[in-house]
Formats: C-alpha cells, structure tokens, sequence
C-alpha cells in the first residue's frame, strides 16, 4: 500500500463536556489513539470531518482514497450518511467502534463498509487492517468490474441474436412474397424482388414490412 495514502475520518464532536463523563473520555481516547496510529503508521490524514448532509461534497473536494469510520457501533447515523455519500464514487469503508458488540456487523457490510473492527485498537494493529481492507476493496471492485463486463457482453449477444433472428425472419416473409408474386403474376424471382422493392421505396417502408402487407392481403382475399 502506497505510504501516502490520504484518508479522512469521519468522527463526532469528541469535545467533553463533562469532565466525569468516562464514556466520552473513553471515546475520545481511542479516537485520539487512531489518529495518532495514522499518522505513525505514515498515512496522510487529509481531514476529519463530521457525518452531515455536507459530507458528499467535502468528500469529493478531498478525494480521499479511503474513509475511517469512527463512531459508537450502535451509530447507524454516521455510517448512513458515508453510504450515501460514496454512493457513485466507490472508495473503501473502514469502521472502527467502541466495544465488542458485533450484532451490527451484518448490517455495516451490507450497507459498504469494506472492515468492521472492533475494540481493541492499537497503533500497530492500524496498517496490516488498512492494508487488508483496501487489498479486499480492490478485489471486489475487479470482481464488480468483470461482473458488468459480463453483463455488457450478455447484452450485446442478445441484441446480436435478436438482430439476426428479425433478420431471418424478414427473409422467410420476403421470400415468401417473392413466391407469391411469381405464381400470380407470373414473374421471375429477380423480378418479383425488384417490384417489392420498388414499392417499398415509393412508399417509404422497409421491403419486410411490404412483403408482410401483401401477405396479408393475399391471405385475406385467399
């Protein structure tokens, strides 16, 4: 991983106000503790930014290759909005909580996050997670890539078959207006062709739709 890889944290107002507060003074420890393993670890951390209706945009005017989610594990609120804010701009999703409650775990990973991590942080434990966490984003985005790839060809071979099946069955209509012509009006099948063509042109139609007309005709009359 390149050491100058630029990552924002998107944490809560981590200011105490009140001083016996040991949940909050807890929090604000390990966040200090990550952001200090950031920057010892030699990430570039660009920015640290709340979870608001402004972080899409702060998002793309940083462009940062990964994003740390750092906020209570039962937070649903920060984790949403770093959803919705990478929605068409994939980037990896890092979620560091506070305890040892894994029952969000199934959610975070459905909604994006790349590594769900749980208490327990150290300095030294930051690089080997970041390091796995992009190595996994990046394979999905491969796995994504090809995935739509493979969409894409599906496509187009189905449009392709499709083509070639309306092609076909023009053919079998236009020859079998062909044969018409021949028996009633006793034309050759070079000739017989050039009068559906001709008529398409004057009219302006494709020679299947003509051909199609004039067998509709021919079986209404009988």
């Amino acid at each position: 991983m390149n050491a100058a890889l630029r990552i924002v944290v998107i944490a809560p107002d981590l200011s105490i106000d009140d001083p016996g507060d040991e949940h909050a003074i807890s929090q604000a420890e390990r966040s200090r503790s990550l952001r200090i393993g950031l920057l010892e670890s030699n990430f570039n951390l660009v920015a640290v930014l709340p979870a608001d209706t402004f972080l899409q945009e702060r998002l793309a005017q940083l462009q940062p290759d990964m994003i740390i989610v750092d906020a209570e594990s039962e937070s649903r609120d920060a984790l949403e909005h770093v959803v919705m804010a990478t929605r068409d701009e994939r980037r990896p999703i890092v979620m560091f909580t506070n305890d040892n409650d894994t029952s969000h775990v199934r959610d975070a990973v459905a909604a994006g996050v790349t590594a769900y991590i749980v208490a327990g942080l150290s300095s030294e434990r930051i690089r080997p997670i970041l390091d796995v966490a992009m190595a996994r984003f990046q394979h999905e985005q491969g796995l994504r890539k090809e995935l739509a790839e493979t969409r894409t060809e599906l496509q187009q071979q189905s449009a392709e078959l499709q083509a070639r099946m309306a092609e076909l069955q023009d053919r079998k209509i236009i020859d079998r207006a062909k044969g018409l012509l021949m028996q009633r009006q006793n034309l050759t099948e070079q000739a017989a062709y050039d009068k559906l063509r001709k008529t398409a042109m004057d009219k302006n139609l494709r020679l299947a739709d003509v051909a199609q007309r004039m067998l509709d005709v021919a079986d209404l009359l009988g």
